[in-house]
């Protein structure tokens, strides 16, 4: 009864087997994806230039915060017991205290 209710021109020997591909087809795809993500992934060979481009954004940024930070340790190392500096010393108390020199001008900002 089985060979009654097969069609006659699907038979064993014209019947293609799919099975033994499958793993081909599932390589083949994962090979297509790797490579897919190799040249335009965010680390691909086709972003190079922007990875350089922001390289050079944040060599830029580093430079910039080297020297204020060496800035910044200049003026603590003014301020520093064994370095001390008057003139910033003086700058500093006034600032935080409040205080003008007689022959300062001082102009008041009202804003809150």
């Amino acid at each position: 009864m089985p060979a009654e209710s097969t069609p006659a021109f699907w038979t064993s020997a014209v019947a293609f087997n799919f099975r033994p591909y499958i793993r081909l087809a599932l390589l083949v795809a994962l090979i297509g994806y790797f490579s897919a993500q190799a040249l335009t992934g965010e680390r691909g060979l086709l972003n190079g230039t922007e990875r350089h481009q922001e390289l050079a954004d944040r060599r830029a940024e580093l430079s910039r915060l080297q020297a204020s930070h060496a800035e910044l340790q200049a003026r603590v190392t003014g301020l520093s017991p064994e370095h001390l500096s008057v003139d910033l010393l003086e700058e500093r108390a006034r600032v935080v205290l409040g205080f003008a020199r007689p022959d300062d001008y001082v102009i008041r900002n009202t804003r809150s």
